[in-house]
């Protein structure tokens, strides 16, 4: 009873809500659900990102769950994603901690860092068909070895991203594993995003929740509805074109990062 008086319904619609759209694109984690926080609820940025990352890692859980059962999740790239962006976590909290968390330093490092990954998730997403049918082709014929090395830096870049800002692991890990791995059907890209972001989200969330970054009542509301919103979102996902999504997403995205620029 304790449990769910503490459930606020708006925040466990907008969990339902952005759980959906993860579910449905492996987008709109901490590209979505962090600035929503600091602009439209006045979270601090960093409780905001804490915060969001724990949501992200028990959401991604069951989505990984629903993609597993679904056999849309390649685990080979999994575990080379998680080789680059477990200890690139782990040195950028270390990082973080010695900046000070609640310093303005390390405000003014989230807020950029969150501004920055925004736009450039935005861009991606726009652009996504673009950069992929100009670098896919040379990407194809490289050799399996390289392929791998490119996989572990990309999960090292996408550790340091989210770590900071919570924002990386969704249309950019998705765009760069359509680049690297063209034969992988979209499901499966979508589910191996997904499935990578739980060990990363999870061990950044862990550590920010040390650092005393993490509001626990607002993360019981936000996974209250993002459970079954992200199942709901995993089973669509194999049906739903993304076309819309993405532009939709794109949009958001723009005027979100600008709102913490301006």
């Amino acid at each position: 009873m304790i449990l769910f008086s503490s459930i606020d319904p708006l925040f466990s619609l907008s969990g339902f809500a952005v759980g959906a759209l993860i579910g449905m694109t492996g987008v709109g984690g901490g590209s979505l659900m962090t600035p929503l926080l600091i602009l439209a609820f006045g979270i601090h940025p960093a409780t905001a990102v804490g915060t969001d990352l724990l949501y992200a890692s028990a959401t991604k859980t069951v989505g990984t769950g629903v993609h597993g059962i679904s056999r849309t999740v390649a685990w080979r790239v999994v575990g080379r994603l998680a080789l680059g962006s477990v200890p690139m976590t782990a040195i950028t909290l270390l990082v973080l901690s010695r900046i000070g968390t609640q310093s303005t330093a390390a405000n003014t490092l989230i807020t950029s860092v969150l501004a920055v990954a925004l736009f450039t998730t935005a861009v991606v997403l726009v652009l996504r068909k673009r950069i992929i049918a100009r670098y896919a082709p040379v990407l194809a014929t490289m050799r399996p070895r390289r392929r791998r090395m490119l996989t572990v830096g990309m999960g090292a870049v996408l550790g340091v991203l989210v770590s900071i800002s919570s924002v990386g692991a969704g249309a950019i890990g998705v765009t760069f594993l359509i680049l690297l791995y063209p034969n992988l059907p979209m499901a499966r890209v979508v589910g191996s995003d997904i499935a990578h972001a739980v060990p990363l989200t999870l061990i950044a969330g862990v550590g920010h929740w040390m650092l005393g970054l993490t509001d626990l009542g607002l993360l019981t509301s936000l996974l209250f509805g993002s459970i079954p919103g992200i199942i709901l979102g995993s089973y669509a996902a194999p049906r739903i074109p993304d076309a819309a999504l993405r532009y939709l997403l794109a949009g958001t995205l723009l005027f979100v990062g600008g709102r913490l620029v301006f």
